[in-house]
């Protein structure tokens, strides 16, 4: 795992949430902590509150929270001109981790996770973690896999995270019957599950793994598999030239919907 967490803040009633999350996961790697405010070049901030105190102090505000939560972790600040997404994609160069509020300042919310969340998990160089509620304290890290190429890195974020977690991982497939080639039956997409955990599990050798196969619309299952999770870990899908399009669908549907936090992974380096 890397040495550098970045979170974006806003002043949003989620933005704690997101402080403390960033601050425990630079705790658990060793790491540093960056805690950014993006503002516009016009001079009015776009991931800010429509009445936010002082730049300065909002972003000291929650420095400070997060050296309370992490004394140990060197922490650093910056108010830094530009839009929430193109700041903090731009951050996630140097980063290992991207940490934001599922729920922003404003009240469309829906839109706000959709300019920001998505989009950064579309666009980031590094994983995305979009904190969603109240952290759970115990449950597994649950990944979601297909065992595909494209994949692999978020099986292997998933790993690495129950590691610093102590937690356990449950590996979820989900898939449809009916709409499988013909001749595929539930111990081939077993196998095929195994064999995408291998290697992980015999190098995170003290995690434990439990895998589920499970029957259903994919987006559904996995929404309902993130109730008991403290974590939802999913790969990324790029495709098309749009935001809203450069994630498949399974994982814009969990950054809406999941009970969890979610971190979305691209395949991309």
């Amino acid at each position: 795992m890397g040495k550098l967490v970045v979170v974006g803040v806003d002043g949003s009633s989620s933005c704690q949430g997101a402080v403390e999350a960033a601050a425990r996961e630079a705790r658990w790697r060793g790491a540093g902590l960056r805690v950014v405010h993006a503002i516009s070049r016009s001079g009015r901030p776009t991931y800010s509150q429509p009445d936010p105190a002082p730049l300065d102090d909002l972003v000291r505000e929650a420095a400070d929270h997060a050296r309370a939560v992490a004394p140990e972790a060197e922490v650093t600040e910056a108010v830094v001109a530009g839009s929430a997404v193109a700041v903090l994609s731009a951050e996630s160069r140097a980063a290992d981790l991207v940490v934001v509020g599922a729920r922003g300042a404003g009240g469309f919310v829906e839109m706000l996770l959709g300019s920001t969340a998505v989009s950064l998990a579309a666009h980031t160089k590094c994983p995305v973690m979009v904190i969603r509620g109240e952290p759970a304290a115990a449950g597994p890290v649950v990944v979601a896999v297909d065992g595909s190429p494209k994949g692999e890195r978020a099986v292997e974020f998933a790993f690495a995270e129950a590691a610093l977690r102590k937690a356990e991982i449950l590996a979820v497939h989900a898939w449809l019957p009916d709409y499988a080639p013909a001749g595929t039956g539930v111990e081939s997409v077993e196998r095929l599950l195994a064999q995408a955990l291998a290697g992980h599990a015999e190098r995170y050798s003290d995690v434990v793994v439990r895998q589920q196969v499970l029957s259903g619309e994919p987006r559904e299952t996995l929404i309902e598999a993130s109730r008991s999770a403290q974590l939802m870990v999913v790969g990324a899908r790029g495709r098309g030239g749009f935001a809203g399009l450069l994630l498949g669908s399974v994982s814009q549907a969990l950054l809406h919907h999941a009970h969890c936090s979610v971190t979305v992974v691209r395949s991309e380096t």
